[in-house]
């Protein structure tokens, strides 16, 4: 019974929303400003790094423990990456770009806990203006504003590339690939992490679930979702990668995500009130959507996609 009341439930509370909320205009993708716009605004209000710390990004739960704070599970899935996909086996000295690097967070950890020369590109210059003021002096992190379908690196110029939540953003995922798989050395190292729908040619979303998938493309910026499979055969068929691409899906490590994020904002209730009226109103908007994700993650039709291989 309960799963056939959830999605109507949900279903009301996503209309109800909609009228009281989400009358201020969508965030729909229109183009690589439209995404730049978006965190810039994310950026400078503060209200994510008040709530969520120096990481935008989902964290990792392993099942065998209970009751992990937020913050730690989101630095705890900087290091579960780069151990799954070998980064923790490049030399200190090695040369990483951070694509889509946020306010800095993971590339801070890549460089003081793994000695690595990170470069973060981010299409927000907040971003890259925050990222900047967090990062101490000496620590080997540098930013720069870069379009990463249009990367200006030489061919093979890192060790590793690193990319976490930015490929939703990017309307074109074969050159993304491209992109991404020039610029890394033959040998070096790919650790990648996305949202990503299930395969819905194979498996065809209810009118519900398109309600749903639409409101995750149209409020957070994203031209379209694709499957783990799909994005995984674009990296194995580049030629740069050689085919040696593998990919898993780690819904069950990040899915308990969606809930602390809402539940951070009772835990720190002054990082919301202390950014005054608006902030309120900012936060309460990005409960349906973040419901809507949780629910999306939990039944399968989105996928938290992780990808690797040795270039």
């Amino acid at each position: 019974m309960f799963e056939l009341v959830f999605p109507f439930f949900l279903l009301v509370f996503f209309l109800l929303a909609s009228i009281i909320i989400w009358r201020v205009k969508a965030r729909r993708y229109i183009s690589s400003e439209s995404v730049a716009s978006a965190y810039d605004a994310w950026t400078q209000d503060k209200l994510l790094e008040r709530l969520w710390g120096e990481h935008i990004h989902l964290g990792f739960y392993p099942a065998t423990e209970k009751n992990i704070d937020f913050r730690k599970a989101k630095v705890q899935f900087v290091h579960e990456l780069v151990k799954w996909s070998g980064l923790d086996k490049l030399p200190k000295g090695s040369t990483i770009l951070d694509v889509g690097c946020g306010i800095g967070g993971s590339s801070r950890i890549l460089a003081k806990y793994y000695g690595f020369s990170v470069t973060g590109i981010t299409i927000s210059p907040a971003q890259v203006k925050r990222a900047r003021e967090l990062t101490p002096s000496g620590l080997n992190c540098s930013f720069q504003v870069m379009d990463a379908l249009d990367l200006k690196f030489e061919d093979g110029s890192f060790d590793a590339i690193w990319s976490v939540e930015a490929g939703a953003h990017m309307n074109d995922k074969i050159r993304f690939a491209d992109e991404i798989l020039r610029i890394l050395r033959p040998g070096g190292y790919l650790a990648l992490a996305d949202w990503n729908s299930r395969d819905l040619i194979a498996n065809p979303p209810s009118f519900f679930e398109k309600l749903v998938l639409k409101q995750l493309l149209e409020q957070w910026v994203h031209p379209n979702f694709i499957s783990i499979n799909e994005f995984g055969n674009i990296l194995r068929t580049n030629k740069n990668s050689a085919g040696r691409v593998i990919s898993e899906n780690w819904n069950s490590y990040t899915n308990p995500s969606w809930y602390d994020s809402i539940i951070e904002g009772i835990r720190r209730p002054f990082a919301i009130l202390s950014l005054g009226p608006k902030a309120i109103i900012k936060s309460i908007r990005e409960i349906p959507t973040i419901l809507l994700m949780n629910w999306a993650f939990r039944k399968g039709l989105m996928e938290f996609g992780v990808y690797k291989c040795r270039g």
